[in-house]
């Protein structure tokens, strides 16, 4: 399907307010929840907690969710591949055989999914995070830009990897994991 962009909701800036050359502010969640007509839109949030908080909010049933692709996301075997709604996929992500996507997931360009990857909702892939086959990625996880999860590893929720980092064992959710091989990083 084909979308055309009339601009964005933010509770941050004042209605009218340019954003940059795709349009003006709507509104806020208040504008949106109150929309007569239907509407489709697409969370363009980096921040997976803020991503759930939204989205979350929207009550309106004239809303939905599409899934908005990039025309080079390769798919290997699309009779095994499955996909929620609200999805943002960019350019040169692919997905091997037997790979599920949850729904309000953010895959910035360059993301390689392997065999048997789950990933669940809300968690936002920077560019060229790489996740080995039979990976889990649960809720409400960031991956940084280049990091790597090896094979059959199990990534709860709300866990933060830092960029260029590989994931080596399971994480404790909520932390911060950095480095190669990935440790738990504390905040000091």
């Amino acid at each position: 399907e084909q979308w055309e962009m009339v601009g964005f909701f933010d509770d941050n800036k004042p209605i009218g307010t340019q954003v940059s050359h795709y349009g003006k502010v709507l509104g806020g969640l208040n504008e949106l929840n109150a929309l007569t007509e239907p509407m489709a839109i697409a969370l363009a949030i980096g921040d997976p907690k803020i991503r759930v908080k939204i989205q979350k909010g929207i009550t309106n049933p004239n809303i939905s969710f599409p899934n908005l692709i990039a025309p080079s996301f390769r798919i290997l075997d699309s009779q095994t591949f499955q996909m929620g709604e609200g999805n943002i996929i960019q350019d040169g992500c692919s997905a091997t055989c037997d790979v599920t996507i949850g729904s309000f997931n953010v895959l910035n360009g360059s993301n390689v999914l392997g065999h048997d990857v789950i990933v669940g909702d809300y968690n936002v892939l920077m560019p060229g995070v790489r996740l080995s086959g039979s990976v889990e990625v649960g809720s409400c996880n960031l991956l940084g830009v280049d990091s790597v999860v090896l094979q059959k590893i199990k990534i709860g929720s709300n866990v933060t990897l830092g960029a260029g980092s590989v994931l080596m064992t399971k994480p404790k959710d909520g932390g911060t994991y950095i480095g190669v091989p990935a440790k738990k990083f504390n905040y000091e």
